[in-house]
């Protein structure tokens, strides 16, 4: 195993200490020799381990007293939160709250984006746009769909229109919530709680919209409105079981081997 394997493996096990509250904000964290021992390396990269969660901003170096744990969930950024996230999964209240906050921005900025899309000049060639639709939809009629790469394609799509529409903050928001999101499997799945086909059909009568040149009335976006926010409500339901499942073969595999 490289060595550089072996940096961000033992520095993904600290930072789950620090997601998990193993270490408090304000300790110090494990010295360089601590470190060193307990997970057989040697110094040096002990010292690349500690300067890696310093840079994901886990810990903080304080001259002559080494690492002192922050307080990452009052001030950790965007990638804090991304590795918070991951390392949650197996406390099921933490994570389905974070993944609430995911999905709730997530939705404002996607919704968002439809709507002024469609009010707009709308200056992405449909032949590109039906594209990747024509790409959902081969994917989504497998046997064994690719999730991961159907809301991949999801969150291309919605960055090629906030491009389009100058939204640079936005579309910024929106990568970092789609790595978030891609990177753990039972979040991915939470945003299949309907059939894949649906989200097809989704981006077909969009298309529909978009082609006909006369944007939906009044009474129809507020019902695509409504209809977004039941099925995020049934994205976050799903999650919920889906983690707590999770929990349950984890305690019941303990109980198996006890």
């Amino acid at each position: 195993m490289g060595s550089q394997t072996v940096v961000a493996d033992v520095a993904d096990e600290l930072a789950r200490r620090v997601a998990a509250g193993e270490y408090q904000p304000g300790d110090l964290m494990p010295s360089v020799r601590q470190v060193a021992e307990e997970f057989d390396m040697n110094r040096a990269t002990a010292q690349l381990t500690l300067g890696r969660l310093e840079t994901n901003g886990f810990v903080e170096a304080r001259r002559g007293k080494g690492f002192t744990i922050r307080d990452v969930r009052e001030a950790g950024g965007v990638d804090v939160y991304r590795q918070l996230f991951r390392f949650s999964i197996p406390r099921p209240d933490v994570a389905i709250e974070m993944f609430r906050d995911i999905v709730d921005v997530e939705r404002g900025i996607v919704m968002d984006t439809l709507l002024a899309y469609t009010g707009s000049e709308q200056a992405i060639d449909q032949a590109v746009l039906k594209a990747e639709i024509d790409k959902l939809e081969a994917i989504a009629r497998q046997d064994d769909p690719d999730l991961r790469q159907i809301l991949a394609i999801e969150v291309g799509l919605v960055r090629r229109l906030l491009t389009a529409l100058g939204l640079t903050m936005q579309r910024a928001i929106l990568n970092s919530i789609g790595e978030m999101v891609l990177e753990v499997p039972e979040a991915v799945e939470a945003f299949f709680a309907g059939a894949p086909d649906l989200h097809v059909l989704v981006w077909r009568a969009l298309a529909a919209v978009w082609d006909s040149g006369s944007g939906p009335s009044e009474a129809q976006v507020a019902l695509f409105e409504d209809l977004f926010g039941m099925y995020h409500e049934r994205v976050i339901l799903r999650f919920d079981e889906l983690v707590g499942a999770s929990e349950e073969q984890t305690a019941d595999g303990h109980a198996a081997t006890a």
